[in-house]
């Protein structure tokens, strides 16, 4: 299958290719700073399989929107924690913000943070 890369060059791949096989096609070192992608602009992982035709864009950290990505996996990463360490907590809220990122939690009756 075919890939357009954002430059308008286009990279051959096997069917059932990911974003991280498009990064690794590039290069390695661009395999190994990849964050995401966007496959046809819309932000993927990087186990996310392309399709024949797809337009691939790789985002690493020098890229616009690496600094929302690392604090959305970041914010998961916490709700995580707190879940683990807290059973039963429920996630109300959590969007990422201008400084950050913030999530609200409904902890279980008795619970309490210390």
């Amino acid at each position: 299958m075919n890939i357009v890369l954002p430059d308008g060059s286009v990279k051959e791949l096997q069917e059932g290719a990911t974003v991280a096989d498009v990064a690794a096609s590039i290069g390695s070192g661009l395999a190994r700073a990849a964050l995401g992608g966007k496959i046809d602009g819309a932000f993927a992982d990087l186990d996310t399989p392309v399709t024949d035709g797809a337009t691939v864009e790789i985002i690493t950290a020098k890229s616009p929107e690496a600094l929302g990505i690392m604090r959305h996996s970041a914010a998961h990463v916490m709700a995580e924690a707190v879940q683990e360490l807290y059973p039963g907590a429920q996630i109300g809220f959590g969007p990422q913000t201008e400084d950050g990122f913030f999530y609200d939690f409904a902890l279980p009756e008795g619970a309490s943070i210390s």
